[in-house]
């Protein structure tokens, strides 16, 4: 009778040393769920300091669920014990009575080398649908809701995009008118003072002039196209000079030797027509056109530059 009092007393004291060792508790934030809904699963643990505790994983028995992510733990202590909460979220997509079954929880004393275990409770919870009244009529979908215009901001954004039409209208202009202010460059081209000499004279030849009985006019403008081509030519102002003037001015030019003669009966003949009321024959017409295109290609310069360019501004 005394070995079994002693013997029971043997056994309280190790299960009551286990049950101050370790204590374990499983639960859910509450018991009904809609699905779909994430369902926060925590286990406590409670130990002494020098337990070591091996964090518990989730059975795979846990059919009617499924675990969405494992959260990290929560240690809090004290001057005797250890608090340790390790969460888990689930959730589950049917209407059910779901059971969370029992989870093993390792550990081990600091002095031990092998581990053991406790075990949760089972938790069993609810998982439902939205209640649908069957009683009420069925109600069409709602139509879209038309949101209200914020007129102070529509406002708002209009004149920004006002302001900006018309500051991209103005420095447009602007630039438009500063490139309108810079000069234009422009090519002038001079023609040689031989090139326009003989091209009046091929025009008056081909107006045919003497031949139409206007013999006056006739010598009047052919001497002119040559006093002109001097005045050019030569800086010479051919157009205000008598021929007896013009023959001296030319005496000084360098290229007198080829032209003095010709140009002497040359203007000495028109002048006998314009002052004098003198006729001349057909072959001095002639003469003269043969004449005023000598004095003109004797008096081309040696390298006759066709077509000058300068750039000026408008």
């Amino acid at each position: 009778m005394v070995r079994f009092l002693l013997g029971a007393i043997c056994i309280f004291i190790v299960v009551n040393v286990q049950a101050q060792t370790i204590s374990v508790a499983a639960y859910t934030d509450t018991t009904d769920y809609l699905v779909g809904d994430f369902i926060n699963y925590e286990i406590e643990v409670v130990t002494r300091k020098n337990i070591k505790v091996i964090s518990p994983i989730l059975p795979n028995t846990l059919t009617q669920l499924e675990l969405i992510t494992r959260e990290e733990s929560i240690s809090t202590e004290d001057e005797k014990s250890k608090t340790t909460i390790y969460k888990f979220i689930i959730a589950g997509y049917d209407s059910v009575r779901a059971v969370i079954p029992p989870v093993v929880v390792k550990y081990r004393t600091a002095d031990d080398t092998s581990f053991k275990k406790i075990i949760t409770d089972s938790v069993v919870i609810h998982i439902h649908t939205v209640p649908v009244s069957t009683a009420e009529e069925i109600k069409d979908v709602k139509s879209p809701i038309t949101i209200p215009y914020n007129w102070k901001w529509l406002l708002l954004w209009a004149a920004i995009v006002l302001l900006i039409i018309v500051a991209g209208y103005y420095s447009y202009k602007k630039y438009k008118q500063k490139k309108s202010e810079r000069p234009v460059e422009k090519k002038i081209i001079i023609i040689p003072p031989y090139v326009k000499a003989l091209i009046a004279l091929e025009n008056l030849e081909s107006e045919r002039l003497w031949q139409k009985g206007f013999v006056k006019d006739y010598h009047s403008r052919i001497t002119e196209i040559i006093r002109n081509y001097f005045e050019e030519r030569f800086d010479l102002p051919a157009m205000e000079l008598t021929t007896t003037e013009t023959i001296h001015h030319l005496k000084s030019i360098k290229e007198k030797e080829k032209i003095l003669d010709i140009t002497y009966d040359f203007l000495s003949n028109a002048d006998l027509v314009k002052f004098a009321k003198f006729q001349p024959l057909e072959q001095v017409n002639e003469k003269m056109m043969k004449q005023a295109k000598e004095i003109i290609h004797s008096t081309i310069p040696q390298k006759p530059v066709i077509t000058e360019e300068e750039i000026v501004n408008a």
